[in-house]
């Protein structure tokens, strides 16, 4: 049914409880795991505060690193990506890409003036997406 499921992840307590879900999924369709995290940084920011993209790439790799290593642990077939780019843009055009039979994101929850002013990665990769997405809520 999955064969292509891609993970959004950014070690948040959100994209964990997606992980035990997308690990749920791979291991009852038999698919494959792309654990998918994105430095999300302007070019604005970035110059700023010189090298942070850097940072935050191997921050987020150790954390993929981690859930790729639970995935493992579960006997999935998985792997780890990590992009530079608009969040949204990027887990879009790499499920694309992938062919991705679903898309598993967290969802941070936020709502009302929050949601309206930072925006919602989670709902623009749903009204995006090149396929099903499942928003797990923590």
């Amino acid at each position: 049914m999955y064969k292509n499921i891609v993970l959004a992840y950014d070690g948040s307590k959100f994209s964990n409880k997606a992980l035990k879900e997308a690990i749920n999924i791979a291991k009852s369709s038999g698919g494959g795991l792309l654990i998918l995290s994105v430095v999300d940084i302007t070019d604005e920011f970035e110059s700023q505060a010189p090298g942070l993209t850097d940072k935050m790439t191997e921050k987020l790799l150790k954390l993929a690193q981690k859930a790729l290593a639970k995935a493992l642990t579960a006997k999935v077939k998985a792997k780890v990506e990590v992009h530079v780019g608009d969040a949204y843009e990027m887990i879009v055009d790499i499920s694309k890409k992938k062919k991705a039979d679903i898309i598993i994101m967290g969802s941070h929850g936020r709502t009302g003036l929050t949601r309206l002013l930072m925006g919602s990665v989670t709902s623009r990769v749903i009204g995006h997406a090149p396929c099903s997405v499942l928003v797990v809520k923590a």
